[in-house]
């Protein structure tokens, strides 16, 4: 960055240290450079002014001008608003404000004639623009800019101290007019040429101040394939030197252990997606480079076994491997999977976990680190110090995403030599996403459910269908089956009206007594082994029906359990009801998610359940997912902030991302290291990036 934009941004003309204070606090905006990209958040055209008698409520943003007269604040203390009337030769229309009306009071005059432009609304048959933008006509910058024009955003406190967007857009025109101002280009011009690309300084002139919209389209491509292409750089580069720095193991042994479990003891052919994994996998291991590899699977399409068969190609090479799950129950579940399919095989496998006894705890750390133990799998309790490998192989972690990226690090750092790492997923991961959060990763995608598995029929019911439901309930349980209902909540709270667990565990058992129906309670304020107690009698059969929150999302496999029922369905998000219906349909018998929802929802709620419905496919749903929220608040992504994206939309902008990826893959095929004098720019640019690709570097 040149030392004209580095200047404090107190200096530029018009703003001063009382609003820098401001926008740093608000925008986080320190410096000329913060400012530059500041981008606008859309751009409206106000090439056109109405005429008021035009105007109708159905109409989009419209631009108006007229003059201003009876401004009157009405309304008590603190309900208060600025009322004003717009005159033109055609009509008269209300301009209100609610918000920050004081400063506007203060900074319009009557009598006086203004550019009005907002969105035209009727209230009790008078037609108003509520928080319209006001511009003097004669102001130089509005005329220079009035054909398309920026917005940004602002916040409340902003605009009480007299900062909004017009007061933004005349900085930055402040800020690109300086005799100093100027870009370095931080692409080459060869990409520029193959890509059909504007440059940099463009492209920042264009996306504040576009003469058109051709040329506004070209700015955002631009600095949309920059921002993308500098994070898949630093993603890759990554990837180029985990390669170059780390000597992997070589696990080059198909040997007895792995060919006994395929040829005796696998209880079940695989599919198709899982062979390809394991080929994947298999090659990996052999190269001598570390592995760093994320498996992800829909719910139920066997992730557990690849994970095992790559843990018996580690332990036929001689080497120990571990497997780390998020929660005991989910630890528990794989220990008691694994041993189960292991149980006539001589493979040593123990559990540890933050319940587990200090005596067993002393005795594990003892066996592991004597190399007396092959398979090792646990909780968070992997990664304490007094967890010592003699020769750990491989590391796998379960539902990574809900890790921290120390606390990953912390599993593949107990070695003096990096171990292969295998992290898997149930939550599909839309392809934009998984290019950026896991771009220094092979992704491999197991796509397949087993034979003989029944999708499962999802259903919307309103409350007014509750006796219907539990109707249907009953009949299932008659062919033996077991039910889940989860609730959102565990007890009531004012502030929302959905079901909560303990007032529908109450209702559930007066509706299926004793000792007809037997009915369990899970929660996350339980205490382990009462959650033990309460899951323990559900997968024995001993329950019918188990009440629960999420605490039941990942990982329970009770293959007997046939319905799933979610109440207040609207209030949960696409992955968690994807991930609820995945607890059932891990048998034979035909499965139902049963989404039970108020009548009155938003349209993003409808949107969601509609979804649900009409797909089980997991990567449909991440995809939709994404659409709706946006990458930010996707699950397991907020932790990091690397979405903190400038004007990339990972939603809409999937062919950039691809394009920008493949340009830089194909930049470091030939230049590894950036040193050839074509691509050094790039390589200092790339620090510009380097938080953004945080996230990413989970080894």
């Amino acid at each position: 960055m040149n030392q004209f934009l580095s200047t404090p941004i107190e200096y530029l003309k018009g703003i001063g240290p009382a609003k820098a204070e401001v926008l740093k606090k608000e925008l986080q905006l320190f410096t000329f450079n913060d400012l530059l990209f500041h981008f606008p958040y859309r751009h409206i055209d106000r090439s056109k002014v109405y005429k008021i008698s035009e105007l109708r409520p159905d109409m989009p943003y419209v631009q108006v001008k007229g003059t201003l007269k009876n401004l009157r604040t009405l309304g008590t203390k603190g309900g208060q608003r600025l009322v004003a009337e717009m005159h033109d030769k055609t009509g008269v229309i209300e301009l209100v404000w609610f918000q920050g009306h004081k400063w506007v009071k203060d900074s319009i005059q009557a009598n006086k004639e203004y550019l009005a432009f907002g969105k035209p609304n009727e209230f009790n048959g008078t037609l108003n623009i509520v928080h319209p933008n006001l511009d003097d006509p004669e102001d130089a910058a509005i005329k220079k800019y009035l054909h398309i024009m920026p917005m940004y955003n602002c916040t409340e406190r902003m605009k009480a101290r007299g900062i909004d967007s017009k007061a933004i857009m005349k900085w930055v025109n402040t800020l690109l007019m300086n005799p100093g101002f100027e870009v370095e280009e931080c692409l080459s011009d060869a990409i520029l040429q193959e890509n059909n690309m504007i440059s940099r300084k463009a492209a920042l002139f264009s996306i504040h101040f576009p003469s058109n919209l051709a040329l506004l389209a070209q700015a955002e491509h631009r600095l949309k394939f920059e921002e993308f292409f500098f994070i898949q750089l630093k993603l890759l580069r990554y990837k180029v030197k985990r390669h170059q720095l780390f000597n992997g193991i070589k696990l080059e042994i198909i040997g007895e252990y792995f060919n006994t479990f395929f040829e005796r003891y696998l209880p079940f052919e695989l599919t198709g997606a899982q062979k390809r994994v394991l080929k994947e996998i298999r090659i990996d291991v052999k190269r001598g480079i570390q592995m760093n590899r994320l498996v992800q699977g829909d719910v139920g399409s066997g992730k557990t076994v690849v994970a095992l068969m790559s843990m018996l190609m580690t332990i036929d090479n001689g080497y120990q491997a571990c497997m780390m799950a998020p929660t005991e129950i989910l630890a528990t579940q794989h220990y008691e999977t694994i041993s189960s399919l292991l149980k006539d095989m001589p493979v040593r496998v123990k559990l540890l976990m933050g319940s587990t006894p200090a005596r067993e705890k002393k005795k594990v750390y003892e066996q592991l680190e004597q190399g007396e133990l092959d398979i090792l799998i646990g909780t968070h309790a992997l990664i304490e110090s007094k967890v010592v490998f003699k020769n750990l192989g491989m590391a796998i972690v379960d539902e990574q995403h809900r890790f921290g990226v120390e606390q990953r690090a912390r599993l593949w750092q107990k070695n003096t030599y990096p171990p292969h790492v295998l992290v898997m997923t149930a939550t599909p991961i839309p392809r934009t996403l998984a290019m950026t959060l896991y771009g220094d990763l092979d992704t491999s995608v197991i796509d397949e459910l087993p034979a003989g598995r029944k999708p499962i029929q999802t259903i919307l019911r309103y409350d007014s269908s509750r006796l219907a439901v539990y109707g249907f309930m009953k009949t299932e349980i008659k062919k033996g089956r077991q039910i889940y209902i989860v609730y959102p909540l565990i007890e009531e709270s004012e502030k929302m009206d959905y079901k909560n667990l303990v007032d529908g565990y109450e209702g559930i058992c007066k509706e299926f007594p004793e000792p007809t129906y037997q009915v369990s309670i899970l929660h996350g304020r339980m205490k382990t082994a009462e959650k033990e107690f309460e899951m323990n009698r559900f997968i024995r059969g001993e329950t019918n029906i188990m009440v629960a929150t999420t605490v039941i999302e990942v990982g329970v496999n009770v293959p007997n359990a046939s319905v799933m029922i979610v109440e207040s369905a609207q209030k949960f998000g696409l992955s968690q009801l994807h991930q609820l219906r995945g607890r059932v349909g891990r048998g034979a018998d035909q499965s139902y998610c049963i989404l039970m929802s108020d009548v009155k929802q938003s349209t993003e709620a409808k949107q969601r359940l509609k979804t649900m419905v009409e797909t089980t496919d997991g990567f449909k749903i991440a995809e939709a997912d994404l659409k709706l929220r946006g990458p930010g608040q996707l699950e397991g992504t907020a932790q990091s902030g690397i979405l903190d994206l400038k004007i990339g939309d990972l939603s809409k902008d999937t062919a950039i991302l691809a394009l920008a990826r493949n340009v830089a893959q194909s930049i470091l095929d030939s230049d590894p290291n950036l040193q050839q004098d074509v691509n050094k720019p790039m390589a200092k640019f790339e620090a510009i990036y380097r938080k953004t690709a945080k996230w990413g570097r989970i080894s």
